[in-house]
């Protein structure tokens, strides 16, 4: 997953990319307004820093979400409440234990939102 974060946009930027790097793109989320906006894509691994770089070459800041969701072990009891909120499955149940798939995350924020414990918090670097 990448967070993308262009500035004011006169060109398809997206379109561009796909253009450029062949890669198919995915967009898992998007917030855009008049003066600035944000998007999370989901790339192929194989093309995800080469679709970065093409994004990175016409200005825009890109992160790539490897650890897109932090859980404070210290607080979580295991209740599966982020299982049952999260639109990508990405937090299952192990052996009684919640573990997550990161690679799914799009950052929509509804585990974090949704935990009792307040055990759960986005990352954007």
């Amino acid at each position: 997953m990448l967070h993308v974060a262009p500035g004011i946009v006169r060109q398809p930027l997206i379109a561009s990319v796909i253009l450029e790097t062949a890669a198919l793109v995915n967009i898992e989320r998007a917030s855009i307004d008049a003066v600035s906006g944000e998007i999370v894509l989901e790339v192929a691994t194989e093309k995800c820093m080469e679709v970065k770089e093409a994004f990175e070459r016409r200005g825009v800041r890109v992160v790539p979400l490897e650890i897109p969701v932090i859980r404070d072990e210290n607080e979580c009891v295991h209740c599966g409440a982020c299982i049952s909120v999260c639109p990508t499955g990405t937090f299952r149940f192990e052996d009684w234990l919640v573990v997550a798939d990161s690679g799914k995350c799009i950052q929509c924020g509804a585990c974090v939102t949704g935990c009792p414990q307040q055990a759960l918090k986005l990352v954007l670097k």
